[in-house]
This record gives structure tokens, C-alpha cells and sequence, in this order.
């Protein structure tokens, strides 16, 4: 079966990679809205991987989100059982991030 979810979010992201979805071990994610709004008044920079923190596994590596300004990346990544999203921004608690998509029960 198959839902729309918000995995993750409305949440701040700190400036250490930290998890922030973990797939069931009984489903697939497809990620397909990554929102992150950056509500100060300086640029922060926005990190994001799939797996565990990594040059290889960064869908965004330090992105510069600008002041006041919405980064709206509407995507489909397929995310496998207990595979995790971690995410990271350059300056602690200012940016906030929510993750949506489609979760897929197998079996």
C-alpha cells in the first residue's frame, strides 16, 4: 500500500549531521519534497545525504540558502528499507527542514 507521509519536519537542523528519517525495515520511501526555509537575516549553508553523511552519499553539499529565503525541491529519490536521511546546516537551529513523499508498506 502505498500513503503520502511527511517524514520528517517541520523541525530545526543543527550543525551536526543527525538523522532525520529512518525508513521502516518493512517499507520503501520515495522522497519527493525536500522544503527548507532560512527565516534570518545571513546565508546558512544546507547538507543533506542519503545513508550516512558522506561526500558520496550528499544530495546537497553546504547549498548556500540566502536570507529569507525558501528552498522548495520538489524530486524522487527511492529510499530503501532502514536506510536513514541525515541532514546538517552551517549554523545551528535557524534553518527548518521538512521531508514529504510516498511510503511503501511491503508485503
Amino acid at each position: 500500500m502505498r500513503a503520502a507521509t511527511r517524514f520528517s519536519g517541520p523541525a530545526q537542523v543543527s550543525n551536526a549531521a543527525a538523522t532525520k528519517y529512518t525508513v521502516a525495515s518493512t517499507a520503501l520511501a520515495v522522497i519527493r519534497h525536500i522544503h527548507v526555509s532560512n527565516p534570518s537575516g545571513s546565508a546558512v549553508t544546507f547538507t543533506m545525504s542519503i545513508g550516512a553523511d558522506a561526500a558520496g552519499t550528499r544530495i546537497f553539499d553546504a547549498y548556500n540558502i540566502a536570507a529569507g529565503v525558501v528552498l522548495d525541491h520538489f524530486c524522487y529519490y527511492a529510499i530503501s528499507p532502514s536506510e536513514i536521511v541525515q541532514a546538517f546546516a552551517g549554523t545551528n537551529n535557524i534553518l527548518t527542514l521538512t521531508i514529504d513523499g510516498d511510503l511503501i508498506t511491503l508485503g
